[in-house]
């Protein structure tokens, strides 16, 4: 017996295969290097396998047999170490193959796979034998298959002749049937027939009669429904008109009458403030109290004077929100991001209206907070604060045009006040009537 190992001359590392190897034979091969590769550590494992080191025989057959089969082709070294595991686990096939007299009994798969691994003198032959035999084999079972489809497709031919055979004689009785059938309704049919001429020439005449009553009364259904449509249309346009004209007189009195009201509330109040503020005596002014002088106690024009305050103090947003029925309007976003952009937009809106809620809590004023629609990429589910009344633009509609409304909601004499750094906004409201705050200015009167 000679020792052979990959890349020592004389044995056949110098034969090539020049065909792709078998199908069969490269499962067998790959299940070989996978049986080997456990074997060995992992400095004696290519560079491009070392990664499938740890996996398990089959997952390691499943996952790298690609590479496996890769690097036993094009590494010599790694070919002659799993080489070495074959011949450990397999002695005797490795023995029979380094002879040159592979055993007859084994199966050509497992004998070109081993030749394949151990490249012994004439692998190639062997490879390709295996080959061949596996396609032979290939070729006989499909034969076999045939062969057995083949009597399938007899069988099922003769008990479909059978069946049919069946049919026709019962289709034939059936056919005698219906012709006696038939003879007896052919004599009563005759019968019949003069019967029928009979009443055809009856029937034709009662038709005629018939016809000319029908072309009568569809005449008269058709002019009576036209009328009907014309008068079904003209009903329906008056009680569109009436409903119209109903539900606008029904808005326009519900919100003139809340304007109304909501002006007269406003006024009554100036007018209790303003008597407060005055402190008006219950009796007429006396003539000596016209009498302009400093009484003691009272302010001097200069002290007056002194007691302006700057645009940006927070008490002139005190002084507008204790006026009677005073309404604040709130650009959301612009206070928000001029305050602490850094937030989140949903924390900015949480600290803004939990601030809205105390200072109306503080003023008793009505407080609106507007926030651009447009900001949110789903529908917010908030809870408004206690005294806040929060709103969202809709698509399409601006925050400073939905401000802009609100304040041309309000009647002409109550105090409007809008808070808002956009001097666009602060404008469009001026000229509404409403008094613009800087959103500055309420962050200090918040803090």
């Amino acid at each position: 017996m000679v020792e052979t190992t990959g890349g020592e001359p004389g044995d056949g590392a110098a034969e090539v295969l020049d065909r792709p190897l078998p199908d069969g034979v490269r499962r067998r091969v790959v299940h070989i290097v996978s049986d080997g590769f456990g074997g060995l550590t992992v400095g004696e494992l290519p560079a491009q396998l070392r990664q499938y080191a740890r996996f398990a025989p089959n997952r390691r057959a499943k996952f790298a047999g690609n590479a496996m089969a890769a690097a036993l082709e094009t590494d010599p070294l790694f070919r002659q170490r799993i080489g070495e595991k074959f011949r450990e686990a397999q002695p005797e096939l490795a023995g029979a193959l380094d002879s040159g007299a592979p055993p007859p009994a084994a199966d050509p798969l497992d004998v070109a796979a081993a030749a394949y691994v151990l490249r012994p003198t004439g692998w190639v032959k062997l490879v390709a034998a295996a080959g061949e035999e596996a396609q032979r084999a290939d070729a006989e079972r499909a034969d076999e298959e045939s062969r057995a489809e083949l009597e399938r497709l007899r069988e099922e031919l003769t008990a479909a002749r059978s069946q049919t055979r069946t049919e026709t004689e019962r289709m034939r009785g059936e056919l005698e049937s219906a012709k006696k059938e038939a003879e007896s309704l052919h004599r009563k049919l005759r019968a019949a027939l003069s019967d029928v001429k009979r009443g055809e020439a009856a029937l034709r005449k009662l038709q005629a009669e018939t016809e000319t009553a029908r072309t009568e009364a569809q005449v008269q259904v058709s002019a009576a429904e036209s009328e009907s449509r014309r008068l079904k249309g003209r009903l329906g346009e008056v009680e569109t008109a009436l409903e119209a004209t109903r539900r606008a007189a029904r808005e326009g009195r519900s919100v003139e009458d809340m304007r109304v009201r909501l002006l007269l509330d406003t006024v009554l109040d100036a007018a209790q403030g303003l008597r407060r503020e005055l402190a008006l005596p219950p009796v007429s002014v006396r003539p000596a109290e016209t009498v302009d002088a400093v009484e003691p106690g009272r302010m001097t024009p200069k002290d007056i004077a002194a007691r302006a305050l700057s645009e940006n103090d927070p008490a002139i947003l005190d002084q507008l929100l204790a006026l009677p029925q005073a309404h604040l309007v709130v650009d959301g976003y612009n206070v928000t991001k001029t305050g602490y952009p850094q937030m989140p937009l949903e924390k900015q809106r949480l600290r803004l209206l939990g601030q809205l809620s105390q200072l109306a809590a503080q003023t008793g004023a009505e407080v609106t907070c507007v926030f651009d629609g447009a900001e949110l990429v789903a529908p917010v589910l908030l809870a408004p604060p206690r005294g806040v009344r929060v709103l969202f633009s809709k698509p399409g509609i601006t925050a400073d045009e939905l401000i802009r409304q609100l304040v041309r909601a309000e009647p002409p004499g109550r105090p409007v006040i809008v808070a808002s750094t956009d001097r666009e906004v602060a404008d469009g409201i001026a000229k509404a009537g409403a008094r613009p705050v800087a959103s500055a200015v309420l962050l200090k009167r918040l803090s």
